[in-house]
This record gives structure tokens, C-alpha cells and sequence, in this order.
């Protein structure tokens, strides 16, 4: 969620950064600022909608999802939360996620794949994670943790792209785009902290469900085996499509686009498919290297270190 959001202000960033220079030639920090922080407010206040659309989510009612509802309901008055709005999204693959705004209120919302891949216990801890991003408030922090990095890039891109249009008779050029790349240097150091912040929050995350929901640590465990795993299996379908559901991947409870690496996680359990034996071939791998730099660039954490502290939570 919080690599994602800097992206994307990062990149509207750079968008009007190019209006001003190319359409008004001119180039006003205050005015670049107020046009970056303008059109990323109305962007978290409306993407709801645009989720919405992407995955094909839809309001379901308590005489739809009767069992779904009654577990929102529940765990949600065990979190001390109001109920958020139950959502079911037409994609692929068996995952979920939670999202709103003060405009459109809180959502839960999980996929028609993940109804049917997953046991009813297992569903039921999935949307306590969600639920615990909802408490937690993950949304309001990922956009203060985002502006810092956000910044920076836009003052990096506004001094490289205003040293590239100076006139070399006006000097100046050079030590500007020394600001510049020192700058975009920062926005790489403070993303890759906002990258580890928004893995640790998966982990509280996955702490709140093992509070509220009996036995969570294990249906937890199992429920994210489960969708790696058959997420790695409809990756590789010629009938499934997946490759378009990762725009908002850092929404999800499990990322679609770590799957390969993840799914190697549970290549030890082949001999037997038992929910409890996909946690334990995960269990049994060991981290390398390798696997812990690929997860500095992840929002969420790897799938062996995330089951191995659910483990320490029983």
C-alpha cells in the first residue's frame, strides 16, 4: 500500500511537473505543490470508486452473503469497529482487501475466488487481518508516510527538469541538477523505509486476527498457504488471466506478483496437499539471501518469515 501510493504521487508529481514546464514555461514550486497536493487529496478521496471498477467489486447484501456478513459483523464488534461495507470483487485469484475514504466509508471486500478456494474458518481470519488494517488506520498512515519520499521526488524531477531547459548562458545548471539527483537519491532511501513500514503493518495486521479470531495463528497460516498456492497454480491456467489485477497489489492480503517466489516456499508439500502440510513445506524452508532482498522491495513480507510469526503467536 505505501509503495504504491508513492508511486503514484510520485508519478503525478512528474505529470504536472511536465504541464508547467512544457504548457505554462514556467516552473513555481508553490504552484507545482499545491497542483500535487490538490490532485492526490482528490485521488485518495475517490479511488474507492476506482477499485471498485478495476476489480469488479460489488456491495453484497446480508441475504446474499449471509454467513460473510455475520463474520464482519462479529469480528468487526470484536475490533471495536462499525462495521465496514462487504464487498465481493470478480477477479482470478483467491485474495482480499480493505479500503475507503471519509467520502465513500470503509470497505472489506474479498474475491469470489477466495470464497471458493478457502474453508469458512480461513475466511473468517483473512477478513480479520483486513479488519486490522481498518483499526489501525493504514490508510491515513500510508499518506503521511508517503508525502516525505514524495517530496523529495518532486524536487528532484523539478530541478533535472529545470536544469535541462536552462539556457547554458544562464548558468546555474549544473548545481541544480546536483539537487536534482541528490533528491531523487533521497526518494529512493525513504521509500524502501516506507516499503519496510508497510511489510511491518502486514504483521500487525496478521497479530490483530490472531487476537480476535479463535485459533487464529493457524487458520491464518493456512489461509495464506492456500491462496499462494493456488494463485501460483492460476497463474500458470491458460484460463485464468491475473497478469491485470496487480495495480493495486499492495491492497491485497497476499501480493499476486510474488507468487512464484512464495510458491517455492511450499514446494516441499507436494507428497501431501492437507491444509496443515502447505504450512508446515513453508515452515520448513529456509530464508536466503536471495529472498531477503527481494523482500526489500515488497510490500509485503515473505511468505516464510510472515507464517514462522504467526507460529510464534500460538
Amino acid at each position: 500500500m505505501l509503495g504504491t501510493l508513492a508511486i503514484i504521487i510520485s508519478l503525478s508529481t512528474l505529470f504536472f511537473t511536465a504541464v508547467l514546464l512544457f504548457v505554462f514555461q514556467t516552473f513555481d514550486l508553490l504552484l507545482l505543490g499545491i497542483f500535487v497536493i490538490g490532485f492526490n487529496i482528490i485521488q485518495w478521496l475517490i479511488a474507492p470508486y476506482l477499485i471498485d471498477a478495476m476489480y469488479r467489486a460489488r456491495e453484497v447484501t446480508p441475504s446474499e452473503k449471509p454467513q460473510l456478513h455475520a463474520m464482519v459483523e462479529r469480528l468487526s464488534q470484536k475490533s471495536g469497529l462499525k462495521k465496514p461495507r462487504v464487498m465481493v470483487a470478480k477477479i482470478p485469484i483467491p485474495n482480499a482487501f480493505a479500503y475507503g475514504s471519509p467520502i465513500t466509508g470503509s470497505r472489506v471486500a474479498v474475491t469470489s475466488e477466495l470464497l471458493n478456494t478457502l474453508d469458512d474458518e480461513e475466511v473468517e481470519a483473512v477478513i480479520g487481518h483486513e479488519l486490522g488494517h481498518l483499526k489501525h488506520r493504514d490508510v491515513q498512515v500510508v499518506m503521511f508516510v508517503s508525502i516525505l519520499p514524495a517530496i523529495f521526488y518532486f524536487i528532484g524531477y523539478s530541478m533535472l527538469w529545470s536544469s535541462a531547459y536552462r539556457r547554458r548562458d544562464e548558468g546555474g545548471s549544473g548545481g541544480a541538477a546536483a539537487i536534482g539527483i541528490v533528491s531523487i537519491l533521497m526518494y529512493f532511501i525513504l521509500t524502501m523505509f516506507t516499503l519496510y513500514l508497510s511489510r511491518l503493518r502486514e504483521y500487525f495486521a496478521d497479530r490483530h486476527s490472531a487476537s480476535i479470531v479463535e485459533d487464529g495463528p493457524r487458520k491464518l497460516s493456512e489461509g495464506l498457504a492456500k491462496i499462494v498456492d493456488y494463485t501460483h497454480k492460476m497463474k500458470h491456467s491458460r484460463k485464468n488471466n491475473v497478469g491485470t489485477v496487480g495495480s493495486f497489489k499492495a491492497l491485497f492480503i497476499s501480493d499476486p506478483d510474488r507468487v512464484e517466489a512464495d510458491s517455492a516456499a511450499i514446494s516441499g508439500a507436494v507428497g501431501s496437499r492437507t491444509d496443515q502440510r502447505l504450512v508446515e513445506g513453508v515452515l520448513s524452508r529456509e530464508v536466503t539471501a536471495l529472498d531477503r532482498l527481494a523482500e526489500l522491495f515488497s510490500t509485503h513480507p515473505n511468505i516464510v518469515k510472515r507464517l514462522r510469526a504467526l507460529q510464534n503467536l500460538t
